[in-house]
């Protein structure tokens, strides 16, 4: 029986088998599988690489010796494309499975092969190293995208043809959309009902009740590349002009917290953003840490966490929903912490307004990718989300901005990010 649960030729769906040839009518060297949550991209991406290291036909002619997995973090190289039930382990055949090594982060055969993890924190880690073929996963979220493609490029360059696969769920990032296009490379995509069989039925019937037809629904369970909504307040490209790897000292730093009316399963998600000022005026985001369906003593604790970490001059919480409640929850955790109440007067769309304003202007900048908040961004119009949740993210985003941009500037401190 496990013979045959190996024949990935078998049971693959057509998405996940890689086409022979490029638009060009040369062999493929990127492989873009686009889809949405479940389809299947973790297996494919696992049973793509034991090819490669087997040296196992079609998806291989021989075996390559140095294979470089690339995940968003460490910690999802490992849980995910290694250990994970769909991972490099899980796929192979006992007698064939590699010995993970996680003191040296890598992966060896019998045969000689051996595959190393790299996470796209830090692209520099990708210098140095050499490889026959590369596994990049989920790469539409890293924060460093294109410095750690640009090492990852480098690294390419043993054998006759060295080739990458990019698992991702979609997002119109810069890089996604220009590999794409590029002669070179084929695109698979499926949505998640193509791998109904292997997942449970009461989660597809749950996340198509909820956003079947929504523009996150498109994105996250379709696999589309969602563009720009025309009446939103930001657009991908004002956002990725005001991108930057890394902010500099700045003078003042406040993470902003727009808590939830409620908890529990259905309650929204408490925006947790982190955002600092030069002592020229510009402004910076710095951290995205929203947490979803907390209780009011674990969003609180994540804020003073992360108010710690940055040595945040404030915490600057919205108190409409809540009233002093807010202040009291923060204050129960750490009593030394000093927040800043703000209570909305307007409705959301007003408040954004100016926000986007200062991001036209560039004096807003942010530091790094921020996937889920930027996705908030380029779908918040005049009604609001088009699915119709709260834009937890995005008022956090608002008054952190906000409270640094009438507040008065202090001198700079060399604090760096």
């Amino acid at each position: 029986m496990e013979l045959v649960l190996s024949r990935w030729d078998i049971f693959a769906h057509e998405h996940q088998v890689p086409p022979q040839f490029a638009p060009n009518g040369q062999p493929w060297l990127t492989w873009l599988l686009i889809g949405g949550r479940g389809a299947g991209k973790t297996r494919a991406g696992a049973e793509w690489v034991r090819a490669q290291a087997l040296g196992l036909a079609p998806l291989a002619d021989a075996p390559v010796g140095n294979i470089a997995l690339v995940g968003e973090t460490e910690h999802d190289v490992r849980e995910v494309m290694i250990e994970g039930v769909s991972g490099l382990l899980a796929v192979h055949r006992r007698d064939e499975r590699p010995a993970w090594i996680s003191s040296r982060k890598r992966l060896e055969w019998s045969n000689g092969a051996v595959a190393y993890a790299f996470s796209a924190e830090d692209p520099e880690s990708l210098r140095g190293p050499q490889f026959g073929c590369a596994w990049s996963d989920e790469m539409a979220k890293w924060r460093y995208a294109q410095a750690t493609f640009d090492m990852l490029q480098f690294g390419l360059r043993l054998g006759s043809q060295p080739r990458q696969l990019i698992t991702t769920t979609p997002r119109p990032t810069a890089l996604i959309k220009r590999l794409m296009l590029e002669p070179t490379s084929v695109v698979t995509r499926a949505g998640t009902q193509a791998n109904a069989y292997h997942l449970a039925p009461t989660f597809l019937k749950g996340v198509l009740a909820r956003y079947k037809d929504t523009r996150l629904g498109r994105q996250e369970l379709d696999g589309e590349i969602i563009e720009d909504r025309p009446d939103a307040l930001w657009s991908r490209a004002l956002i990725e002009t005001c991108r930057v790897g890394d902010a500099p000292p700045l003078a003042r730093i406040v993470v902003a917290v727009d808590p939830p009316a409620s908890s529990g399963k259905r309650a929204d998600a408490c925006g947790l953003v982190a955002a600092g000022i030069t002592g020229e005026g510009a402004i910076y985001v710095i951290a995205d840490e929203t947490v979803s369906q907390a209780t009011p003593s674990v969003w609180a604790a994540k804020a003073i966490a992360l108010w710690r970490r940055l040595e945040a001059d404030s915490l600057v919480a919205e108190v409409n929903q809540g009233g002093e409640m807010v202040r009291s929850v923060i204050n129960e955790v750490d009593a030394t912490v000093p927040v800043v109440s703000v209570r909305a007067h307007r409705g959301k769309f007003l408040r954004a307004e100016p926000v986007a304003t200062l991001y036209e202007q560039g004096r807003v900048k942010h530091a790094g990718l921020f996937p889920a908040l930027e996705d908030e961004m380029c779908d918040f119009g005049p009604g609001g989300l088009s699915s119709g949740r709260s834009p937890d993210r995005l008022d956090a985003l608002v008054w952190a901005i906000a409270s640094l941009t009438f507040t008065a500037r202090a001198q700079p401190r060399v604090r760096s990010f």
